[in-house]
Order: structure tokens, then C-alpha cells, then sequence
């Protein structure tokens, strides 16, 4: 085949990310690339005529172990050489596969089985290798980063945010165990489902007319073949494998997908200049603007979001495939071959992901600093809270008051329920009831007000630290 410049390729994958993401895309070469694609459906090819020998031909040795090394006999470009003169491409490497297998197996290769039995059966153990082997682990890596940062910064305090504005405090490591949570749940069931997908010998239309010629138990021979793949058989199939095992992973990896984008969006914004609390590696060499010497982007955390943004809305054609008329048509032909393209972008955001995080600076001091610019009134929820548990019906419309007062006088929320004698008395009993400091001190110290913030934090640690275990009673 022609040598060709990456720069001349037409996809982004395969020059400006490839660039970015070498061992990464290489990996994935193995089971994504058009020479995968070949290669597994020879496996699938070499497991249905192993599976004739040992039914034809009493299983002779000679032929079993002629046969394991037809695979590496076999270059993409002999297939597409002989795709020109048969415009199929199964066709094309069954004529191939039967010039480089022993001569009294030439007339079983094939036998018994439809196109799409070799390209949905390799398909599924494509995406299944893909996804275990080089998806999974690039995963787990990003999960690490966000367990370790779980742990180290349990009891950074910083304050909560909704709606962009200031909440009640949390702490850092809180704020990352919502993320270690939500991937950690996902990357199991990613595994879960990439170890479901399943495999096909079922003929033309999939209720096995041609191999019921060959066996009295046309269902055992094909469960026989698949399992030497690491597959079961689609408990249903036309002349396609039911498109829900796979959808239903696809599904899955949109969803991870949505979550690293989401805490890219978080990163992003707790970079910004008013803000300030985290901040991406930059090094000397960098540069951040054209024109703007000063600038420190946070363009790596954009970069994931602006991945997921190419990528996640292809989820409409996945559903779209489910649709074949009647026992198959080809309108998924094209479709389906840029799932390999959707794969490696969200590959490429995990790696991404994984770069921000293993090099992020938590600025402790700076997020503390953010608690205390909005003074106490983070804690008017304790303040409600507190004046409700004395018995005070009105509490939260007594306090909402305060803090109106507060923000027209330019005082603090301690100072106006001091001014208030009732208030003030009420909140002081509930103070002293539950064990905590008088109310000068209590408002004086809001990062203190967090809950079971460090707890959750440290608990989620502990529990996604142990995640490989949770893969292991998938296999």
C-alpha cells in the first residue's frame, strides 16, 4: 500500500489527535483500525472452519494446527485487491482465506454462514477488546487521579456553588467524590456490558437453514465456534446480531463521556481569574494567548468538553442503527464503521482527562479565601436551621430577612441576629444543645459548617480505591 502523510488525512483523529494521543491510538489500532477489522473477521473465518474440521474430520491435529497460522498469512491488501474484482468484502477474503488454507479445507470455509455472521461476530470482539484492553484501563487511571484527590484534599474547605453563586461550604475532596462516584459506577458497568456482547453462526436470516444441513444441532455448533471467540451467542438473531448488546455499551461509554465532560466544565470554571482555586499545569514553554503574554488557558479542560461536543450527539446514530427492515438491510453499512471514530475521540478525552488531573494545583488557600468573601452569610441555611430546631415556625423567612438587612447595611449575619434578642437566644440553645461553639465563634468560622462532607469524601476513596474488584466479579 502507498505510504501516506498523516497531513494529508481528512480526519482530525488522524493527524492533530493522533499526534497527541501516539501510544494511546496505537493501541487502539490493534482493534479499531480497517487491518483489525480484517483481522478479526479472520479469526472469526478460522474458528468456523476449525469448528468443520473437528465435525468433518474427526478434528485431525494436522489441520487444527495448519490452520493457526493462517492468520498472520493474511495482509489487508490482498483483500482489497481481490474486493475490486468481487465488490464484496466478505467474498473477497473468503477467495483469499481459501488459496492459504490446507486444500481439503477450502470448500468449508464459509460453509454455513452469512456475511454479517463473521462482520457482527467481529464486531463484537473488536469493541469488546477495545473497550477491556485499552478504554478500561485509561479509564481506571482517571478514576486513581480522582480517588487521590478525594483523599488528599477530604477536608480542604471550599465553598458549594449552585446556580453560580455561593452555597453552604463543602470541601474539595467532596467535590472530586462526586465525580470519582459517578465514573467509578460507569466504568463498572462499561466492563459489565463490553463482556455481554455477543456473536452470531446463524445464516442468511439468522433461524440456521444452512448449517442444519451440516449438524443435527446447528445451535450447539455455533455456541461451540463463539466460545472459542469469548462469546455467547445473540440469544436472537436475524441476518444481524440483536444491535441492543451493543447499543446498550454505547450507551454507557456516552454516559462516562458526559462525566468527564462535566468535570471538565467544573475545572474550567474554578480556573477562571475571580475564582482561582485549581489551576492546569503550565509550563515555561507554553503559551497561553497570541497576543496576551499573561494568560494561563484552561484549554485542556475545554479541550475534553469540546471533544464530548463533536462526539456525544453521534449517540442519535447509534439508536438509529437499531432500525434494519425485516431480517436485514444496509443502512447501517456505512454508519456503523464510525464507531471506531467515536471510540478514539472519547479515548482522547479520557487521556485528556487524565493529563489535567494528574498535574492539577489545588489552591487551599484561595478557596478559603472564597468561603470568607461572602462573609458569614454562607451560613444562613445553620442560622434557619438552627432557629427552626428551637421551635420557631418562621425561621427561615426570619432569617431570609437578616440576611436582606445584611446585605443593605453591609453587616454580618452575627451581628444582625445579635441585634434580634429572640433570635439571637433561640439560636444560642440550639447551639449549645448540639455541642457546637457560641454563636460569635460558630459565624466566625463557617468553613467549619460541612456536614459529612470529609466522611463522604473519604468513604468514596475507599470504596473506588477498591474498583479492580468490582471488574474482577464481571469477568
Amino acid at each position: 500500500m502507498e505510504e501516506r502523510s498523516i497531513f494529508h488525512c481528512l480526519s482530525p483523529l488522524d493527524h492533530r489527535y493522533y499526534l497527541a494521543n501516539r501510544n494511546l491510538f496505537d493501541q487502539l489500532t490493534g482493534y479499531l483500525s480497517e487491518e483489525a477489522s480484517i483481522q478479526y473477521c479472520i479469526k472469526v473465518e478460522i474458528a468456523l472452519l476449525k469448528s468443520h474440521v473437528n465435525l468433518s474430520m474427526k478434528g485431525r491435529p494436522d489441520l487444527l494446527s495448519a490452520l493457526d497460522s493462517v492468520e498472520a498469512s493474511v495482509s489487508p491488501s490482498e483483500v482489497y485487491e481481490e474486493e475490486e474484482k468481487t465488490q464484496h468484502n466478505i467474498r473477497a477474503l473468503v477467495n483469499v482465506l481459501k488459496r492459504k488454507v490446507p486444500e481439503e479445507t477450502a470448500p468449508y470455509v464459509h460453509l454455513g454462514a452469512t456475511s454479517v455472521d463473521i462482520l457482527d461476530t467481529a464486531q463484537s470482539m473488536r469493541m469488546r477488546d477495545a473497550v477491556r484492553n485499552v478504554i478500561i484501563p485509561t479509564l481506571l487511571k482517571v478514576e486513581e487521579e480522582l480517588v487521590r484527590l478525594c483523599r488528599d484534599n477530604a477536608e480542604v474547605p471550599q465553598v458549594g456553588r449552585t446556580h453560580g453563586q455561593h452555597a453552604v461550604p463543602i470541601t474539595f475532596g467532596f467535590a472530586m467524590a462526586e465525580y470519582a462516584s459517578r465514573l467509578g459506577k460507569s466504568i463498572i458497568q462499561i466492563n459489565r456490558l463490553a463482556g455481554d456482547l455477543r456473536g452470531k453462526i446463524a445464516g442468511a436470516v439468522g433461524s440456521y437453514n444452512s448449517t442444519a444441513l451440516l449438524t443435527s444441532d446447528p445451535e450447539g455448533f455455533e455456541a461451540e465456534i463463539l466460545e472459542s471467540l469469548g462469546l455467547k451467542p445473540s440469544e436472537t438473531a436475524t441476518q444481524m446480531v440483536e444491535p441492543e448488546y451493543l447499543l446498550r455499551l454505547l450507551l454507557e461509554i456516552n454516559v462516562a463521556f458526559g462525566i468527564l465532560a462535566n468535570l471538565a466544565d467544573d475545572l474550567r470554571h474554578l480556573q477562571r481569574s475571580e475564582i482561582n482555586e485549581v489551576r492546569e499545569l503550565f509550563k515555561s514553554e507554553q503559551v497561553g494567548s497570541s497576543t496576551m503574554p499573561q494568560k494561563r488557558n484552561p484549554w485542556n479542560s475545554e479541550h475534553v468538553k469540546s471533544l464530548w461536543k463533536a462526539f456525544a450527539p453521534r449517540v442519535m446514530t447509534f439508536f438509529m442503527d437499531q432500525i434494519s427492515e425485516h431480517q436485514r438491510d444496509l443502512s447501517n453499512s456505512a454508519s456503523m464503521r464510525f464507531i471506531a471514530d467515536y471510540l478514539a475521540g472519547f479515548a482522547a478525552a479520557a487521556a485528556r482527562s487524565l493529563k489535567v488531573l494528574k498535574s492539577l494545583h489545588v489552591n487551599a488557600a484561595q478557596m478559603m479565601k472564597n468561603i470568607h468573601s461572602s462573609g458569614d452569610l454562607v451560613l444562613a441555611e445553620a442560622a434557619y436551621i438552627l432557629l427552626a430546631a428551637a421551635g420557631e415556625s418562621e425561621a427561615h423567612e426570619i432569617i431570609k430577612q437578616l440576611t436582606l438587612r445584611c446585605e443593605k447595611e453591609g453587616i454580618s449575619l452575627a451581628t444582625a441576629i445579635k441585634d434580634n434578642s429572640a433570635v439571637s437566644e433561640l439560636v444560642s440553645r440550639s447551639l449549645k444543645a448540639v455541642g457546637l461553639p457560641e454563636a460569635e465563634l460558630f459565624f466566625a468560622r463557617q468553613e467549619q459548617y460541612r456536614g459529612a462532607a470529609v466522611k463522604k469524601a473519604r468513604e468514596i476513596a475507599d470504596r473506588y480505591e477498591g474498583i479492580q474488584d468490582f471488574l474482577k466479579e464481571d469477568k
